[in-house]
């Protein structure tokens, strides 16, 4: 692991736990302009972590301190996502410049960062992983649809719903907001929440209308989180 300092950081809000990390991908041309944005003052963004698509990892932000990656977000009631999490930047050109699949070598080192991450925190794993699409769907696509998310929840990392026959049941859109703010999502506009959940958990579908499997997979994982 490299370090590099960033300006781009203060203090965590004490009140706040530290239970997240949030994925992110870099959405420029290149590492290196990345790298310079996210240690640019005038730019006032950060992640603590970027991993390369060689596998290598660059910190820039000591994990006690927070970053400025999640910008206006919201999860599980939670407003200063920065407080309460630690962002990772995956060096991928993003949905502007040719988005593409994270290579094995990124992919095994992220699980390594995040095992160790939640360990060294006390997170909760199956919990913890969050994609800045989750928590900003009015505003974000990363780390969007072609993430290998099944892969991470294999790994112990996050949950991955399999829908069972009684999921597909008919639900109301008073419903599916409800089983989505269980889930920790921001439920005010629903389309939009409906994509971010299409992104992660039904790639095959990113319509951000609620179809069947869509339904299917949301209570499939409500169940899962509050079993």
């Amino acid at each position: 692991m490299k370090k590099m300092s960033s300006p781009n950081f203060n203090a965590r809000d004490p009140k706040i736990a530290l239970d997240y990390i949030v994925l992110h991908y870099t959405d420029m041309k290149d590492a290196a302009s990345a790298i310079a944005r996210l240690c640019d003052p005038a730019a006032q963004v950060s992640a603590h972590y970027v991993v390369d698509e060689d596998g290598g990892i660059l910190q820039l932000v000591d994990e006690d301190k927070r970053a400025w990656h999640a910008g206006i977000s919201f999860w599980r009631g939670i407003t200063d996502i920065n407080s309460a999490s630690i962002g990772i930047e995956l060096v991928n050109p993003g949905h502007e410049f040719g988005y593409r699949p994270f290579p094995e070598a990124q992919i095994t080192t992220l699980v390594k960062l995040a095992r160790e991450i939640t360990v060294r925190h006390k997170m909760s794993a199956t919990t913890a992983i969050l994609a800045h699409s989750d928590v900003a769907p009015t505003r974000k696509r990363d780390p969007g649809e072609l993430f290998p998310w099944p892969k991470l929840a294999q790994e112990g990392l996050g949950l991955w719903p399999v829908p069972e026959p009684q999921d597909f049941a008919v639900a109301t859109e008073k419903d599916i907001a409800e089983m989505l703010g269980t889930i920790g999502y921001d439920t005010t506009i629903m389309s939009d929440t409906l994509l971010a959940f299409q992104r992660r958990y039904h790639p095959e579908s990113l319509m951000g209308i609620a179809d069947q499997e869509t339904v299917a997979r949301i209570r499939a994982l409500k169940r899962l989180l509050t079993a």
